[in-house]
């Protein structure tokens, strides 16, 4: 099957290019929106921009583009116009578990003029596990985006072994999704077992907005060659 992965740079859509490897699709693209706000329905804001240089890793044709409005429908019609100009896929892969309604239900109704499937990789699944799992399986993935009270202190932070449960114990305490599904975190990998280089930062600055809501802006960040790569996911 012809996909495309919708690829915002975090931990759900980095697991949604594994799943089309793992069962043998072929990926046509990624197709990244970094919007110019950050109230948009259904993008990321915070380090989208990286993406190109996941896209170097992995050797995929990549499309990044920008997105000025915020209304689901339109953001939607938005994806739609840019998978028109591009090879006929049969899906469009979203990351995630959980998706909420109103984001994976407009891309759906956009993209079913062009018969084109559009799915969550991972939906059903128990995302507490699916999370814990990544962590285990040695991908690097950091918070870059915040928006909840008791988050602060991960901002900017790379989640380890040592410290998720400490994040879970936080979700519970602050009753923020543990995998920051409705818009409570969002994240960045910097590096994945199917990656033959990682992401390295140099340099960058925490933004915050309002009390308990702000971004990482990365400035400056390299290439790491990498000396084993693993193109499995263990589960």
């Amino acid at each position: 099957m012809k996909v495309a992965i919708l690829y915002s740079g975090g931990k759900d859509s980095t697991l949604a290019i594994n799943y089309a490897l793992k069962n043998k699709h072929q990926i046509q693209y990624l197709l990244s929106v970094k919007p110019t706000r950050t109230d948009c329905y259904l993008f990321h804001f915070a380090t989208v921009e990286h993406t190109k240089e996941i896209a170097k890793i992995l050797n995929i044709p990549h499309i990044l583009t920008s997105c000025s409005i915020a209304n689901p429908e339109k953001e939607a019609q938005l994806i739609k116009e840019i998978v028109e100009k591009q090879s006929k896929i049969d899906a469009l892969i979203l990351g995630g578990t959980g998706l909420q309604i109103t984001q994976i239900a407009s891309i759906q109704k956009a993209l079913k003029p062009l018969n084109i499937e559009v799915f969550a990789s991972h939906s059903g699944e128990d995302h507490d596990k699916v999370f814990e799992n990544l962590i285990k399986n040695d991908y690097e993935i950091i918070i870059t985006q915040i928006a909840s009270q008791g988050l602060n202190s991960w901002l900017g932070k790379t989640l380890t072994k040592d410290n998720f449960q400490e994040l879970k114990k936080d979700s519970i305490k602050h009753g923020f999704h543990i995998g920051g599904e409705g818009g409570y975190f969002d994240t960045l990998v910097l590096d994945a077992p199917f990656f033959n280089k990682k992401l390295t930062i140099l340099d960058s600055k925490i933004i915050m907005e309002s009390e308990y809501c702000g971004y990482l802006k990365i400035n400056k960040l390299n290439l790491v060659e990498k000396q084993i790569i693993n193109l499995s996911f263990q589960k």
